[in-house]
């Protein structure tokens, strides 16, 4: 069965690149519904945004989405990552602002809001999206791949020259709460070049060493250090999820992404859809149910973080 909130849940914080306070309250939402965001501080047009790879507007820094109007919502990715990963289909997201909230730079806020609050299920099936031959996409080094697979696996590599990060590699699969056990926690990270460098242009203005891994060479200047050895690696997973949660159901398939970013994962999911012999639609029976992810999902299994 689908799932959407028990009750809506609100999140005061600031965007990452303007730095500027907003305010995002998730609401309940009916069956198949899906995500759609809702700009308040918009008047005189059309204020709904769909969270889906079609409405995508890529940019480097972050997944931002785009209606018709022009009317945008960005840094998504960490949102999207906490509803996939927690197992809610449905919600409305009202927000007063252009940014989702940054919060720690990480999806655990979200995650321990949604779980606290508690999932209602509704008697409507989920529908999946079986991936049913490899598509692949490729700029220059980096490359993502999605292939069958029952249930969603996520395969990542990165690669920095910054010896506090390095090459790191991590495969997991979805299923059973993983998510939230592995993956919720775990923040955005940069170099101190690249802050200094976007600060000096006007960019991550919200972005401080409280919610982010901030690096310069060997040294991690963020407070406490990193949460887990590899987080690095594992941010870029929790943001595939959020990424390839656009697609608008959950995907059963294997998903492998190399030195890969928002961009790429979003042309994946144009590449995904652009034949229709990739994909097929599937009525998630028990067994199918069982591997998605969110299901497991426990309030008790998030790792201990500030």
């Amino acid at each position: 069965m689908q799932n959407t909130l028990k009750a809506a849940v609100t999140f005061n914080g600031v965007g990452l690149h303007s730095g500027k306070p907003v305010r995002m309250t998730v609401r309940p939402a009916s069956a198949d519904y899906g995500i759609w965001f809702k700009r308040t501080d918009v008047l005189y047009t059309d204020p709904l945004v769909q969270a889906r790879w079609s409405a995508v507007n890529q940019s480097p820094l972050c997944t931002k989405l785009e209606n018709d109007s022009g009317i945008s919502v960005s840094t998504v990715e960490h949102v999207m990552a906490a509803l996939a990963g927690c197992g809610i289909h449905n919600a409305l997201i009202e927000i007063d602002g252009p940014e989702v909230p940054i919060l720690d730079g990480s999806s655990a806020p979200f995650v321990r809001a949604f779980l606290l609050r508690g999932l209602a299920a509704q008697d409507v099936a989920v529908r999946a999206i079986e991936v049913l031959k490899p598509v692949e996409v490729r700029k220059g080094e980096a490359w993502a791949r999605l292939e069958p697979g029952s249930d969603l696996t996520i395969d990542f590599h990165i690669d920095f020259e910054d010896a506090a990060i390095g090459v790191q590699n991590k495969s997991l699969k979805m299923s059973n709460g993983t998510f939230v056990r592995e993956l919720c926690d775990s923040r955005t990270f940069c170099r101190k070049a690249d802050v200094d460098f976007m600060h000096a242009n006007g960019l991550a203005l919200g972005g401080t060493l409280e919610n982010a891994v901030v690096v310069e060479g060997d040294a991690i200047l963020s407070p406490g250090g990193l949460r887990h050895a590899d987080e690095p690696v594992r941010h870029k997973m929790l943001d595939a999820l959020g990424d390839l949660a656009l697609a608008g159901a959950p995907i059963l398939g294997h998903y492998t992404g190399f030195r890969a970013g928002h961009a790429l994962t979003n042309d994946l999911l144009h590449a995904l859809f652009a034949d229709p012999t990739n994909f097929r639609m599937v009525e998630c029976d028990p067994v199918k149910m069982a591997r998605l992810p969110g299901v497991g999902a426990h309030l008790d299994e998030m790792p201990a973080v500030a």
